[in-house]
């Protein structure tokens, strides 16, 4: 289970308008559905905040995956009426079932702290939960 936010979402409506944090949700919407293979799972979570499901991948693979959305999403140029909007960035939080919970709840909490967690170090980056400390240290 992964939370992904994108970096500075407020401040980017602030300066742009909410026409333009609008858009950015509608290209990253479009970009994580297509994101998405075989029964995965994307959608809006609320605010500026996608959740996805990846059930039928391992962590490797994920991670991997991940980090190829994330280059995606710093690659978006995004324009409202021929401007072209400042770079967005996203941080994600990422769970692992059966280690992080049993229950979507637990996933999902692991996950929020693992995305808090990315945002403390500096945002535009992929965190995994603290019970996999091994692997999270090795995507920094």
């Amino acid at each position: 289970v992964i939370l992904l936010d994108i970096d500075h979402f407020k401040d980017f409506n602030d300066t742009f308008g909410h026409d333009a944090g609008d858009e950015v949700l509608k290209e990253l919407a479009t970009l994580t559905q297509g994101f998405r293979q075989g029964v995965d799972v994307a959608c809006r979570f609320g605010g500026e905040e996608f959740v996805l499901i990846l059930p039928e991948i391992s962590a490797t693979q994920a991670m991997n995956r991940l980090e190829q959305l994330r280059q995606a999403v710093s690659e978006l140029k995004v324009s409202v009426q021929g401007k072209l909007l400042g770079r967005i960035t996203v941080s994600m939080g990422v769970a692992f079932y059966p280690a992080d919970g049993s229950s979507i709840n637990e996933l999902i909490k692991a996950a929020d702290n693992a995305l808090y967690q990315a945002k403390r170090e500096g945002r535009n980056r992929i965190v995994t939960s603290l019970s996999m400390i091994s692997h999270r240290s090795s995507r920094q």
